[in-house]
């Protein structure tokens, strides 16, 4: 029997998500990933192994070859671009959007660039660079809906769901910037070496994604 396909998952909701649409393709952990501290399990079958990890790290692993496949948002690859991979299955999970937000009422200022905070520096330089906007990208790594209330930001990036903790913060949804959803992606090598079983392994979870 050959080694496990090694599957590194986005921790978190996309976890949350994957975890019962793997089942339905008929991969199940020995151990359930969101009630242990472990962060490596087999899969009951012993055919695949699930890692699990910071979204952020996923394209890394992949493009290495220590994952054969990578579990992440649309995001994290638009974020952590430059890392070579096939992307293979958009699964239609987790979704969301990467949006633009300000105070209500909120007024673009003239004459100087405007202050964004943003965890998604990358995503928020293109956009603004193809809206022709000039801007300072203030790098924050949560909580950003407070940087315009402390007046560290005029407007923020983020990503945006039912866009109820915008609100709460006096905040509201300006312009989309993407659509977000849960993408599987490849290991070049893996692909070629290993094409019988990704193949079958995709097509399972095509299947259950419906």
């Amino acid at each position: 029997m050959s080694k496990p396909l090694t599957i590194a998952v986005n921790k978190g909701r996309i976890l949350e998500q994957l975890l019962p649409l793997l089942e339905t393709a008929g991969i199940q952990s020995k151990e359930d990933p969101r009630s242990s501290r472990k962060l490596l399990f087999a899969s009951v079958c012993e055919q695949y192994r699930i890692v699990v990890m910071r979204g952020a790290d996923i394209p890394v692993y992949v493009e290495q070859g220590a994952a054969d496949i990578g579990i992440t948002g649309k995001d994290t690859l638009l974020e952590y671009p430059g890392y070579d991979y096939y992307e293979r299955l958009d699964l239609g999970i987790a979704r969301c959007r990467v949006m633009t937000a300000a105070p209500v009422g909120y007024i673009r200022p003239r004459g100087r660039p405007l202050r964004v905070a943003t965890k998604f520096t990358s995503i928020a330089q293109k956009y603004y660079a193809e809206q022709g906007v000039q801007v300072k990208l203030i790098k924050l790594a949560g909580a950003m809906e407070i940087a315009p209330l402390m007046g560290l930001a005029d407007q923020i990036v983020d990503i945006v769901d039912t866009g109820n903790t915008l609100k709460a913060n006096g905040l509201e949804a300006r312009e989309l910037i993407c659509e977000v959803s849960t993408r599987v992606i490849v290991n070049r090598a893996s692909l070629k070496l290993r094409l019988d079983e990704i193949e079958a392994l995709i097509q399972k979870m095509r299947v259950a994604r419906g």
